[in-house]
């Protein structure tokens, strides 16, 4: 038996301890200061060393001959040494930038390919391109497009910096909140995950602590498992969160229970919004009976929780999946109207937050220290898309669209260039897209796994996962700082993504620029010392590389309540000296900005709007309305190849409620059809008391297949609708999506 070693390293999911034996990874165990480790890390052995690894680099066989475009995911591929691969891709490169312009190259790499901050592929990709020429770039998140696009407007801040540096932390939540309100939940599932790590997993326990207090703790949506246990359930009808939340306010407005001086001080727009509460702008008052034909809650519940609101110091917290809808900039617009109508913004306790639960960290009272990014320069491209839009965009060169107030066009893309990630996982209506990437001239993709996306690329290169090259991780939300060994030697014939771009760079002539001289080592020390300095001067010592190297890790000093942040306490304590950066320096509640865009499918105040594709209008094809959480056992679609090994482990369950599955002839545990006009799947019913009848729940994650007839693993986006949340947005709406379930036909 040969030399054993065990060491820590991080992830998105977080820390834990790797064994290596003969050079492999046999073992995966939890970081002893984690309270609640995830199981994410075991899959971690068998993916780094699975047959679907890509062992050198590929180039398509129709593509090379022919410049075919049509064989993309259906091709085989010639491997080719390093030094001709590249030379082919830097070649191609070029002739695309001579023939039109860097404009025409769409530098995607939308993904979460690492918590490294060194090897992070999105910032390696483009500063490559930058070095070159540029790129056509995207704006947003699957996650939070619509919620990055309309909550400016609302508050006058980027959406991310009120999530990551803005919320009141747990410890204020536990102390001074006596109703917690989540529209969507708080999935301690979801928190699992964080970008750049989240190393103690802590949502759950803060629950039993909100429940042990007395606090009220209230989840409404459509399936009680998006809270943790112990918190009431609200059962709600998908997509009309916002419905019922007007309703909540028509109750405060009509019975004197809505803040008016905080309305008056605070905000502009109330008088807007409350004539259309009361119907004097559409005949339509938004009673809670109005509401209750809507949402499925009646009537009389959504009177006692309005009431029971008022009467308490109330947090309202809305999911990240609300926004992936559909409208989906309505419930976040509404969720803001309705903190401001209750007066609790800017105080312990009160007032509305996004995203706790939606990713780890959130929620923790943490010092924020500034460096170890890569530089990515200045991209001489300005044109851009929704990032949600790209199947839109490859499908209609030169065709115009509308986004958040602005007339663009889509660009003609000529090149993508794709690494760290997998669209083929997360983009919705897969079948559209799988049409739209046969657009492209040339599709290049760095890639550890055979992922959908690298069976449709040209030029596949192998890469390095984050266990066969030395980094460094850390996040804002964290006070851990991990040295990440280098575990195995790299699989087959990988490089990081550094050493491929160094190698493009060189002969496209820009070794320099790219580089600057230095190696990847040479740049985690420059990194970390810049990162060093900056700490220091925020008071904070961290050991030196080498220091850190031996350690591994260290936690550092940088959590407490004393760097509690309690969201627009400043405002609230002088809204004339600490004014918001919207327009009128206040919270707004209508917005002039908005209805001059004249969207109708965004007006300038929130409204209901009903979707295309919901429970509320009849559809006997479609009659189930489908949700598509994240996975608990991986991160997206990462680790699938090993998670998909044996033979229960595919297609994934597909959540039911017995009822439902009943009247169509389903048993538990049985292989069933999920299908609509889009497209079809393979799922596993799996019973469950805990979802609203007339819903289903699919969880992403699964491969995509060969495109071709039903999807045999799963993968719920091949149903999902590809259409933006609206002209403001444009973000994905994932979770607008009636299917039809039926007994699995055996062939």
């Amino acid at each position: 038996m040969g030399e054993r070693q065990t060491r820590v390293t991080t992830s998105h999911w977080g820390a834990f301890e790797l064994t290596v034996e003969d050079g492999r990874l046999v073992g995966a165990a939890p970081f002893a200061a984690d309270p609640a480790p995830p199981e994410i890390p075991h899959a971690i052995p068998g993916a780094v060393h699975h047959e679907k690894r890509i062992a050198q680099p590929a180039i398509r066989r129709g593509w090379l001959q022919s410049r075919d475009r049509e064989g993309r995911g259906r091709d085989g591929y010639v491997a080719l040494p390093w030094d001709e691969a590249l030379d082919i891709a830097s070649t191609e490169i070029a002739r695309v930038r001579a023939e039109h312009g860097n404009g025409s190259i769409y530098g995607a790499s939308y993904g979460w390919a690492s918590a490294g901050r060194f090897h992070h592929a999105n910032g390696q990709l483009h500063r490559f391109l930058n070095c070159i020429g540029g790129y056509v770039g995207h704006f947003g998140s699957y996650s939070t497009g619509a919620a990055q696009a309309i909550v400016p407007h609302i508050f006058g801040t980027d959406f991310f910096t009120l999530t990551y540096e803005m919320l009141q932390p747990w410890d204020l939540i536990a102390e001074h909140t006596q109703t917690l309100v989540m529209f969507g939940g708080i999935n301690p599932k979801n928190s699992q995950v964080s970008m750049g790590g989240n190393t103690r997993h802590v949502t759950a326990g803060w629950f039993e602590r909100f429940a042990a207090r007395g606090m009220t703790c209230l989840n409404i949506g459509p399936q009680r498992g998006d809270s943790p246990p112990g918190c009431a359930w609200l059962p709600l009808i998908p997509g009309t969160d916002t419905a019922l939340m007007l309703a909540l306010a028509w109750v405060l407005e009509t019975e004197g229970l809505a803040d008016r001086m905080f309305l008056d001080r605070y905000t502009v727009g109330y008088a807007q919004l409350r004539a259309y509460l009361l119907g004097q702008t559409d005949g339509e008052p938004k009673t809670p009976g109005w509401a209750a034909e809507i949402t499925g809650v009646p009537a009389e519940r959504i009177v006692a929780l309005a009431r029971q609101m008022a009467a308490s110091r109330t947090l309202i917290t809305v999911a990240w999946s609300l926004q992936r809808a559909r409208f989906g900039e309505q419930p976040y617009w509404m969720a803001a109207a309705l903190a401001a109508m209750l007066g609790s913004i800017g105080l312990p306790g009160g007032g509305i937050g996004y995203g706790y639960g939606a990713i780890g960290g959130i929620g923790v009272a943490i010092k924020p220290l500034r460096g170890l990014t890569l530089p990515q320069g200045r991209n001489p491209v300005s044109d851009f898309i929704p990032v949600a839009r790209i199947a839109d965009m490859l499908l209609n060169p030169g065709a115009p669209y509308a986004f958040n107030g602005a007339d663009k066009t889509y660009p003609d893309i000529r090149l993508v260039y794709w690494c760290g990630g997998n669209p083929f996982h997360h983009h919705q209506d897969l079948h559209r897209l799988d049409e739209a990437w046969r657009r492209p001239e040339t599709v290049i993709v760095h890639e550890p796994w055979w992922t959908a996306t690298a069976a449709r690329a040209d030029i596949v290169f192998p890469a390095t996962t984050p266990y066969e090259r030395e980094d460094i991780g850390r996040t804002n939300l964290d006070p851990f700082l991990f040295y990440m060994p280098a575990m195995v030697p790299p699989q087959g014939a990988a490089r990081d993504d550094f050493a491929i771009f160094a190698a493009l760079a060189g002969r496209l002539g820009v070794a320099d620029a790219f580089t600057e001289g230095r190696d990847a080592e040479g740049w985690l020390r420059h990194l970390y010392a810049d990162f060093r300095q900056k700490a220091l001067a925020e008071g904070v010592e961290t050991p030196d590389f080498d220091m850190l190297r031996e350690r591994n890790w260290v936690e550092l000093p940088i959590t407490g309540v004393e760097h509690a942040q309690i969201a627009f306490s400043a405002f609230r304590a002088d809204p004339v000296a600490a004014p918001l950066g919207t327009p009128s320096g206040k919270i707004e509640l209508y917005s002039e900005t908005i209805a001059g865009f004249g969207y109708a499918d965004c007006p300038g105040h929130p409204t209901w709007i009903p979707p295309e594709e919901w429970l509320g209008e009849a559809d006997t094809s479609a009659p189930l309305h489908l949700t598509s959480p994240q996975p608990a056992d991986k991160l997206h679609s990462q680790l699938e190849c090993a998670l998909a090994d044996g033979p229960d482990a595919r297609p994934v369950a597909l959540d039911i409620h017995p009822e439902d599955a009943a009247q169509r002839g389903i048993t538990d545990g049985s292989l069933v059809r999920v299908h609509n006009r889009r497209g079809a799947v393979c799922a596993r019913a799996r019973f469950s008391h805990d979802i609203l009848r007339g819903v289903v729940a699919m969880p992403t994650g699964a491969w995509y297949g060969d495109g071709v007839g039903d999807d045999p693993d799963g993968n719920p986006n091949v149903l999902t609708r590809d259409i933006g949340t609206s002209r403001l947005g444009q973000g994905s709406s994932a979770h607008t999506a009636l299917v039809e379930v039926s007994r699995h036909a055996p062939d």
